[in-house]
């Protein structure tokens, strides 16, 4: 019985052995297909909504003609994603004082009032071995 259980312990220790999930992000309301999409994907309030210093934070890029965009075996926890349409394919969103040229979106589609929301209103929960966010593209000028 000793060995089973310490066997137990040992496979649940295994790289591997905790449970993952995988994110797809359905990215609507993109105004043309042209430039890129570019999403940014974190777990750290520190760095969101930009990422930037995040070493654990995940980016991706692809074409605007893809609305749909998948992370896979994520930990799970609490995360947020934001979303650019880089349209002219400058890997930056575009402002003209402080307003935002170009679309963006964010993780459960919070109200936008002056600058991006905080991280604990695009926040959500990844546990099961889907999941879906479905990220709402703004624009204003």
């Amino acid at each position: 019985m000793r060995r089973l259980g310490a066997a137990l312990i040992v496979v649940s220790l295994l790289p591997g052995a905790a449970p993952v999930t995988d994110l797809t992000v359905d990215v609507t309301g993109l105004r043309s297909d042209k430039g890129q999409i570019r999403l940014c994907l974190t777990a750290d309030a520190d760095h969101f909504p930009d990422c930037k210093g995040d070493a654990a934070a995940i980016t991706r890029s692809v074409p605007a003609t893809e609305r749909e965009v998948r992370f896979t075996a994520l930990s799970p926890g609490a995360y947020a994603v934001s979303v650019i349409h880089d349209e002219n394919g400058n890997a930056k969103l575009d402002t003209f004082a402080g307003i935002p040229r170009e679309g963006f979106g964010f993780s459960r589609n919070p109200a936008i009032r002056f600058g991006p929301p905080r991280f604990d209103a695009a926040r959500f929960d990844v546990s099961g071995p889907t999941e879906t966010q479905q990220v709402r593209m703004r624009y204003i000028l």
